[in-house]
């Protein structure tokens, strides 16, 4: 089983942002981080996902997702973020990650577990310090589908 920790940071709502990602398999470790210009919180915790599971090459092994983010274990547990795919994700924030989500997601055996955050988890706080070191970043990329106004209803 592959376990993945995530977080997510924006320092303003919105403003620079990033995310932090521990994928662990086994022994192994790999940690990812990016940051952005301008961005929001939510995004980044649904970024963070996402880029832990594009990172895993091979389909249908079983990945355990830790997230603190009610935001995102919610839409997919209670299986919002479905209902909203079906009406083009219309009024819903995000809709660009949310439809590159369920792209990666379709391919995978996932499982969420949420955690509190801010609370001891370790993978948890240093999900948090790899997602505020990006978001403080100089020189940070474009949120393209944050800045261009388009994926943020509501």
């Amino acid at each position: 089983m592959i376990e993945i920790f995530t977080d997510g940071a924006s320092r303003g709502n919105p403003g620079p942002g990033g995310y932090g990602v521990i994928l662990r398999w086994g022994p192994h470790v790999k940690e990812l981080s990016a940051g952005f210009r301008k961005t929001t919180n939510n995004r980044m915790e649904l970024l963070a996902v996402i880029v832990g599971l594009e990172a895993i090459t091979k389909p249908g092994i079983p990945i355990t997702i830790y997230s603190d983010s009610k935001y995102v274990v919610d839409a997919v547990e209670k299986r919002w973020v479905f209902g909203w795919q079906k009406k083009g994700f219309a009024g819903k924030a995000n809709g660009d990650l949310w439809a590159r989500f369920l792209r990666i997601y379709a391919k995978h055996n996932v499982k969420f577990v949420w955690v509190r955050g801010h609370a001891g988890h370790p993978e948890n706080e240093r999900c948090d310090e790899l997602a505020v070191a990006a978001a403080l970043s100089p020189n940070l990329p474009a949120d393209e589908g944050f800045e261009s106004g388009m994926f943020n209803s509501k």
